[in-house]
């Protein structure tokens, strides 16, 4: 059977998109009955000016009690516990996270810091730990790519054991997620390709992995047709307004499937990689993807056609295992096209880590929901490939 027969929706979050979205903020949090949120960014965006546009947006009716520029590139379980006691020091009821995953899920450690009266994160990881709904959560995305806006998930490293911490919760929702065009506007097109490519590895092995439903598939295609529509033009010309608003509904989309369902190899992938080299998580899985869409071919092929054709792939006159092959040779293309890397190496991942980057791999979550669990030989290979 192609779809499970039961699963679960659930997506609370309040999705506000516009080119002028960034203006209801007051509102949302008045209904929430907060005011006096934390602002959680890092230096980049607050040094693209993007920070003074949430803050001119929401002049006179917002009250902020403090501004944390200083997330860094990975969430850091020590930024969670330190910000999260500036929160209580000034005074703060509620968040706005404004930046990428990783300020996202900054922000959602420390909610669930301040939340619970806890002071170390740790005690919450994994899933199931969190009990009751947190304080309120604003998130403004900043890079069309992790979906985090809409996730119930967040990604924390502890720095010092050099490992990539998981919190699941629905309690992690965002309360509201606001898709603003002006947001994304700046990203230089490296990035813009890197995020982008995050958002097309959700959106894809959300739908390869066993845990995938109607509902999910339904918005990772929907995701994959807003990329191929608006992702070249987004990286190519970065003032394109319509171009940029369609991959933040497209991560966003994206996002969505992952809730219901999961992701895979890929992810396991650019998690034990990441952990290890810093690289850029969505760099990673871009370079990830092709090679876990060919290694799940066979038991995914139909699948695949389903993707080739949301790509815009005329398939009519292909056979099933040519429009699936082609579905692969489009990621590799548009890759090319956006100059993102094709492999690890250009990552500065060396082939002699490969064995230790292996047995990480096959320890993780995500590739577990992978439609045919790689074998150790298998994985050798596959990073060689990606190498």
């Amino acid at each position: 059977m192609d779809l499970p027969g039961y699963y679960e929706y659930h997506c609370r979050v309040k999705i506000i998109s516009g080119h002028d979205a960034l203006e209801r903020i007051p509102a949302v949090l008045h209904d929430l009955r907060a005011g006096r949120p934390m602002l959680v960014t890092d230096k980049g965006v607050a040094g693209a000016g993007l920070v003074e546009i949430v803050l001119g947006a929401t002049k006179d009716r917002l009250e902020i009690g403090a501004v944390a520029d200083d997330v860094p590139p990975d969430s850091d379980l020590r930024v969670v516990n330190r910000l999260a006691a500036r929160y209580r020091e000034r005074g703060c009821d509620s968040l706005i996270a404004v930046g990428g995953g990783s300020v996202m899920d900054t922000a959602k450690g420390i909610n669930i810091v301040v939340s619970e009266g806890a002071d170390d994160l740790m005690k919450f990881s994994g899933a199931g730990a969190l009990k009751r709904p947190l304080k309120p959560l604003v998130a403004v995305p900043t890079t069309a790519g992790t979906g985090s806006e809409v996730t119930l998930v967040a990604v924390v490293k502890d720095h010092e054991r050099h490992l990539k911490m998981a919190f699941v919760s629905y309690f992690l929702l965002p309360d509201a997620s606001i898709l603003d065009s002006r947001m994304t506007m700046s990203l230089p097109a490296a990035i813009t390709a890197a995020t982008g490519m995050d958002a097309l590895s959700h959106a894809i092995e959300t739908v390869l992995g066993v845990r995938r439903n109607v509902m999910s598939k339904q918005f990772a295609l929907e995701a994959v047709r807003q990329i191929s529509k608006y992702f070249r033009r987004a990286v190519e010309k970065g003032d394109d307004v319509d171009a940029r608003f369609g991959m933040l509904l497209a991560s966003s989309n994206a996002g969505i499937a992952i809730n219901m369902s999961a992701t895979c190899l890929g992810h396991g992938i650019a998690h034990a990689v990441g952990a290890k080299f810093h690289a850029h998580h969505g760099a990673l899985c871009g370079v990830a993807l092709p090679h876990v869409m060919r290694f799940c071919l066979e038991p995914c092929e139909d699948l695949l056609v389903e993707f080739a054709e949301a790509m815009g792939i005329n398939t009519s006159k292909m056979s099933r295992r040519k429009a699936a092959e082609a579905s692969i040779e489009y990621v590799v293309n548009l890759m090319k096209d956006i100059n993102h890397p094709l492999t690890l190496s250009e990552l500065g991942v060396p082939e002699d880590a490969i064995s230790d980057l292996v047995v990480t791999t096959l320890s993780e979550f995500p590739t577990l929901f992978t439609p045919k669990v790689p074998s150790m030989e298998q994985c050798v290979e596959i990073y060689q490939k990606m190498m």
